[in-house]
């Protein structure tokens, strides 16, 4: 089993930056084996894809809405997903959630979605004032 916990979100002012972590764990884990992702929901609307890195760090994929502002990466040896978020936008409030799924595989049709990921954690809000 695979335990994912979010936190660092918080509220911000337009275009102020923000880092968002997520934590990984379990009974014989290892992050390395993982491909990771971040997807957020905004409210009355459905969660969409942000992010996703594979299980090296070493290739990235983002969603339009944020390629060239947010950057995924991650620390393999602290087990450590982050999403940090530039020149934010009121567009990009929402719970921000991040997903692992075990896997070499770097498919960019399968990353984007939600029922590629077997394991989620709860979530952090990230509110973006004007």
């Amino acid at each position: 089993q695979v335990h994912l916990v979010e936190s660092g979100g918080g509220l911000v002012q337009t275009g102020v930056s923000l880092r968002i972590s997520c934590a990984a764990s379990g009974r014989n884990f290892y992050f390395s084996n993982y491909a990771a992702g971040w997807f957020r929901q905004a409210p009355g609307k459905e969660r969409e894809f942000v992010a996703a890195i594979d299980y090296s760090g070493g290739r990235t994929l983002y969603a339009d809405a944020v390629k060239g502002r947010f950057t995924i990466s991650r620390d393999n040896a602290k087990n450590t997903l982050f999403l940090q978020m530039n020149k934010t936008e009121p567009e990009d409030t929402g719970i921000y959630y991040c997903a692992a799924d075990r896997t070499y595989f770097f498919d960019y049709d399968r990353l984007v979605r939600e029922s590629s990921y077997p394991y989620w954690g709860q979530g952090t809000q990230v509110t973006v004032s004007s």
